[in-house]
């Protein structure tokens, strides 16, 4: 019984986060959604630029210390490889010593560096914390103006498809004063290229036909709203109709009226 009861929560939570999950994608379907490349963004800005070679010249430094620490430690094995024969148990004893202390300094060195939250983190968070502050400052103002309610940063989160007029990287560049003629015309290429853009304006262009042709100019009158000046009855005192005029042998119409016929002198 405890078995039935447990599957059977399962298939019902099962349904809650089926019953979420297209509740969440029927949000999202009224929703403007953009993306962004923070990757291509900082490649070609300068602050970004010049506080990572900044950061590169003390990392090789350190690697450099680090590099120094390991020749150290494999010339002394190459010492004690060539002296092991003449060198008493007590000589040997301590240089092995002296081998592992070597290599536990370097290992609290390359941790005290590289570990998460170590020197390299703290260096970097000093460095690029301004910078990324007017990065994303830059796509929420962009995304605010273009209205959008969603901005992925596929840098982050690679993303599978998507069309490239919803990408706002170019703008946002341009924001920070970046050059990206370039990029945004190889963007326009890429936009003009894809067949669900020539379909949607394909659809764009035969409504706007359909309209402009089901238009009419206000100021004429329409055939149905005008009456013929000849039917326009004359009007009469005291609003009465008009009297009746009695017309007599009247002739038929031209097209169907026989022509006379000539008399004959007899």
């Amino acid at each position: 019984m405890n078995v039935m009861r447990t599957i059977g929560n399962i298939f019902s939570n099962c349904k809650v986060v089926c019953i979420v999950f297209v509740f969440a994608c029927i949000s999202l379907s009224a929703q403007k959604i953009g993306y962004v490349s923070t990757e291509t963004i900082k490649k070609q800005y300068d602050p970004y630029i010049q506080a990572e070679a900044r950061l590169n010249v003390v990392v090789e430094e350190w690697k450099a210390e680090l590099n120094q620490m390991l020749k150290d430690i494999e010339d002394l094995e190459l010492e004690m490889r060539k002296n092991r024969l003449i060198w008493t148990d007590a000589e040997r004893q301590q240089k092995e010593l002296d081998i592992a202390d070597k290599r536990r300094k370097r290992e609290e060195f390359a941790s005290e560096k590289f570990a998460p939250g170590g020197e390299h983190d703290q260096q970097a968070e000093s460095l690029f914390k301004a910078i990324w502050e007017k990065i994303y400052l830059a796509i929420q103002k962009i995304s605010a103006e273009d209205g959008y309610d969603i901005v992925w940063d596929k840098s982050v989160q690679p993303l599978v498809y998507v069309n490239a007029k919803y990408d706002i990287t170019v703008k946002v560049m341009k924001q920070l004063g970046i050059d990206a003629e370039a990029l945004e015309k190889k963007q326009q290429e890429i936009i003009e290229g894809d067949p669900r853009n020539k379909k949607l304006e394909e659809r764009r262009q035969t409504r706007s036909r359909r309209r402009s042709t089901s238009q009419t100019d206000p100021n004429q009158d329409s055939a149905q709203n005008r009456r013929p000046i000849d039917m326009v009855q004359p009007s009469s005192p005291n609003n009465l109709p008009p009297p009746m005029i009695p017309i007599d042998n009247p002739a038929p119409p031209a097209d169907t009226a026989k022509p006379r016929e000539e008399e004959v002198p007899r």
